[in-house]
């Protein structure tokens, strides 16, 4: 007599989906630590051309919903209060989909 199993069928759409999430999890975490900027840029330009943008919100308006206050930088110019200074961490979106918002240094006007 013959023993029947009984075995999980993995869908492959799902499980493609899965490993894709996994590898851009992993490119993520790579460009954070990467040591030189050509092999961030590299990564960060394969990510690109898979649909995941990296978000680098220099020169726009900090907003809470989209971006991460890491610090401030002061001015006196009341033109660039609330205006992003520069990225300290890159952000990423999948197509419409943030997976990380960008850790950002706002201005902010001196007092």
């Amino acid at each position: 007599m013959t023993a029947v199993t009984s075995e999980t069928v993995i869908d492959p759409l799902e499980q493609a989906l899965t490993d894709r999430a996994a590898l851009i999890q992993l490119c993520v975490y790579a460009v954070d630590r990467a040591r030189s900027a050509g092999v961030a840029e590299r990564l960060a330009d394969g990510l690109t051309s898979i649909g995941v943008a990296p978000l680098r919100p220099d020169g726009q308006r900090f907003d809470p919903a989209f971006h991460e206050a890491g610090g401030t930088l002061p001015t006196d110019d009341p033109a660039l209060d609330g205006v992003i200074a520069e990225t300290e961490l890159l952000g990423f979106a999948d197509h419409d989909r943030v997976l990380r918002a960008p850790v950002v240094t706002v201005y902010q006007l001196r007092t």
